[in-house]
């Protein structure tokens, strides 16, 4: 008989005899009892599953980890795919600079990005590296790169006000990102800039990750590192930064591009304010020197931005003569003073006079007549606005402002100053040129004529003389390159020119007789003045020019004191208005008018070109 269920296992015996009890009842059933299990202890079977719940928790540990680190291990690569290589961002390319210096070597424009000397820690006042650790990453010198402390608290900055206020980025960081990666604000851009944090703190000291920073960081205007930044916003190197200069530069990171001395001097002054507040909060100044430092703030004057026209210019001309692929520095003609002077003149009228008068635009030309060196060149109203050159580009008409042409092909036939003509009405075909007054004067001398810009006298000079081609053939001879019409009308300057040309055109009559070739690069090799009329007949003219500013419709262009001629332009419906003259050795060349070509109210040559004119030459000298 098998065992019951439950019951203790016994090894079995051979069976005994039954034997029945003397009683003669049958015999009790036998109950065996369980063996006691001590107190605190569990079965045998209960200590085997813990152990392989235990070992299978610490299997699926151990394989999650293993396949952690190899997701991580892909994640990293993942990023790190198309990271750029570290070791060459040291050499990263550049464009090439061109930097222009005006007649007396002070810069005023760059093109490209501009890269001074690089330069050591000692090589740079003690100022500016502490400048920068004060203001940008306090605990640069002991932080690995990554500074939680500083992500903490500004974290806890933008959060109490709302908005962003500071970043946690160290100058490591800045570094990884400037030099190697974009400002994308992408999670990959992120994790790039972390993994190279990590390798310019293993592969680099802390003095030379901030050497790195101060040589390569951009600073506004095209300027790479603190030495190209200080030479263009203070005209001395780096190393010769004074405390206030070095916490200005300190300060242009956070907004190179808004708040550099160059486009917003107001702001990089407040900016350089707070570095110097830093400085004295982190003890690296006294309270004293943070005084001094503020009182002693003055900044260089502003290049003016209207010298863009004129930079620009210069830029295409400089195309031919540039070294390939190098950096550039050209010494230009520009004058400062005459520049801003023609900016401020021509400002002021617009925003007066101008206004009132439906005149919207202007463009002056300041130029030295005997080698056509242009010292000053302004083209339009603002440059911010519209870059458009006016004074190098449009194509207007020059009205009366054209005539000197037809009476000097008039001179070079035998006709002379004090020789009359007929004014009276004339008509050729349908068409019956009218002067402007609406009255005719009979014979007068061709001086009276031109001092007066009498239209009949102009197109009978141009029909006696060769008609308008011989006209043409003089005013190219001269200087004129535009095509010109070819009929009658051409004498009252029906053609279109640029005012660069037609001012370029005039130096002859003022310079002896040499055509000249306006320029503005020194060092570039440029076309000599070339004699191209009589030293006589180029007197000649400048005589009758002088009668129109003394006598004539250029009354208003006369400077007391001083020796004046040119001869004023405008054409039909007032569209444009010239003045194109000489003052004591220089010529200066107005137009003023619209880009639409919407009329003016009755604005003339002799009227605010003029009176333009006059002011600017008051102050040339």
């Amino acid at each position: 008989m098998p065992p019951r269920v439950g019951a203790p296992h016994l090894r079995e015996e051979p069976a005994a005899p039954r034997t029945p009890p003397p009683s003669g009842k049958p015999p009790a059933k036998s109950r065996a009892k369980p063996p006691i299990r001590p107190l605190g202890k569990r079965p045998a079977a209960a200590k085997s599953r813990r152990r392989t719940w235990l070992g299978r928790i610490l299997k699926w540990l151990l394989l999650l980890s293993i396949w952690g680190v190899l997701a991580i291990a892909l994640v990293v690569l993942w990023f790190a795919r198309d990271l750029p290589r570290p070791e060459s961002a040291l050499d990263a390319v550049r464009r090439p600079s061109l930097t222009l210096q005006d007649r007396n070597g002070q810069i005023f424009a760059t093109f490209g990005d501009v890269v001074g000397d690089s330069l050591r820690l000692p090589d740079m006042p003690a100022s500016l590296p502490a400048a920068l650790v004060a203001v940008e990453d306090r605990r640069f010198w002991q932080h690995p790169g990554i500074d939680p402390i500083g992500l903490m608290r500004a974290a806890y900055v933008n959060i109490s006000h709302g908005r962003l206020i500071q970043g946690g980025s160290t100058l490591t960081q800045q570094v990884a990102k400037t030099l190697f990666l974009t400002n994308a604000r992408t999670l990959r851009r992120k994790v790039q800039e972390l993994l190279l944090t990590i390798w310019l703190e293993h592969s680099f000291s802390k003095r030379e990750i901030l050497e790195i920073y101060l040589n390569r960081v951009y600073l506004g205007s095209g300027a790479w590192g603190v030495d190209a930044a200080s030479k263009m916003y203070f005209g001395v190197s780096a190393r010769k930064a004074n405390l206030w200069q070095s916490a200005m530069l300190a300060g242009l990171p956070r907004a190179p591009s808004r708040i550099n001395p160059r486009t917003n001097p107001t702001g990089a002054i407040a900016r350089a304010k707070e570095v110097l507040a830093a400085m004295a909060d982190t003890g690296a100044i006294t309270p004293a020197q943070l005084q001094a430092a503020i009182a002693a703030i003055a900044l260089p004057p502003n290049p003016a931005l209207s010298n863009g026209w004129y930079a620009d210019w210069v830029a295409e001309q400089a195309t031919g003569v540039l070294p390939e692929n190098a950096d550039a520095t050209l010494r230009t003609t520009l004058d400062r003073s005459i520049q801003d002077a023609a900016e401020s003149k021509l400002t002021a009228l617009l925003d007066g006079p101008g206004a009132a008068a439906g005149v919207t635009q202007g463009a002056v030309v300041v130029m030295d007549p005997t080698t056509g060196a242009v010292r000053a060149m302004v083209g339009g109203r603002d440059y911010r606005s519209s870059p458009f050159n006016r004074a190098v580009l449009a194509r207007r008409q020059p009205g009366s402002a054209f005539k000197p042409f037809v009476w000097l092909t008039a001179l070079e036939n035998g006709a002379r100053p004090d020789d009359t003509v007929l004014d009276a009405p004339l008509k050729i075909g349908t068409w019956s040129p009218s002067n402007f007054e609406r009255r005719f004067m009979g014979e007068v001398s061709l001086e009276e004529a031109l001092a007066e810009s009498i239209n009949t006298v102009a197109v009978r000079l141009l029909l006696a003389n060769g008609g308008p081609k011989a006209i043409a053939a003089t005013a190219a001879r001269l200087g004129i390159a535009d095509k010109l019409p070819n009929d009658a009308s051409l004498a009252l300057g029906t053609g279109e020119v640029g005012l660069l040309e037609l001012t370029g055109a005039y130096a002859a009559f003022f310079n002896g007789g040499r055509r000249v070739v306006p320029y503005a690069i020194e060092s570039a090799p440029h076309a000599a003045p070339e004699r191209v009329l009589d030293p006589d007949l180029a007197a000649m003219m400048a005589r009758m020019m002088t009668a129109v500013v003394a006598r004539g419709t250029g009354k208003a262009a006369a400077v007391s004191g001083r020796a004046v001629a040119g001869k004023t332009g405008t054409t039909s419906d007032y569209r444009d208005a010239w003045f194109i003259g000489w003052v004591d050795g220089t010529m200066i060349g107005v137009w003023l008018g619209n880009d639409d070509n919407r009329t003016m109210k009755a604005v003339v040559g002799g009227g605010l070109p003029a009176k333009l004119f006059h002011d600017i030459a008051a102050v040339v000298r």
